[in-house]
């Protein structure tokens, strides 16, 4: 297992004392330092059933910035997948990722049950 988070996030803050008391203790990567890569992003695209733009953290700067929300529908998903591969901070924090799926953003229902 591992979480993608950033220090200064409060959702992240939060879905780590939950792990914590949950006893579990992912492999933990600085999501500013390291984004998630293609594969990793794809096995999440698929948990969000192709949803892509659940994967990006639509509240930030960058994606602000970049006026994603206007280019976003009619982006491909290869160029959707690089541009969250090469910059971490565009990513929906935080991202849990299992073998073979994840969770993105902190709802704690949703964790609890796919956790235990």
């Amino acid at each position: 297992m591992k979480l993608y988070y950033y220090p200064n996030c409060s959702s992240c803050r939060k879905a780590i004392k939950f792990l914590d008391a949950l006893g579990q203790k992912p492999q933990m990567i600085n999501i500013a330092e390291q984004a998630p890569d293609l594969v990793e992003l794809k096995t999440m695209l698929a948990a969000y059933d192709g949803q892509i733009r659940k994967l990006f953290n639509t509240s930030g700067g960058v994606y602000r910035e970049l006026n994603l929300k206007d280019k976003l529908p009619s982006m491909s998903e290869a160029d959707a997948l690089a541009l969250l591969s090469d910059n971490g901070m565009l990513v929906k924090r935080p991202f849990l990722l299992f073998a073979d799926t994840g969770l993105v953003g902190f709802k704690e229902e949703l964790w609890q049950t796919a956790l235990t």
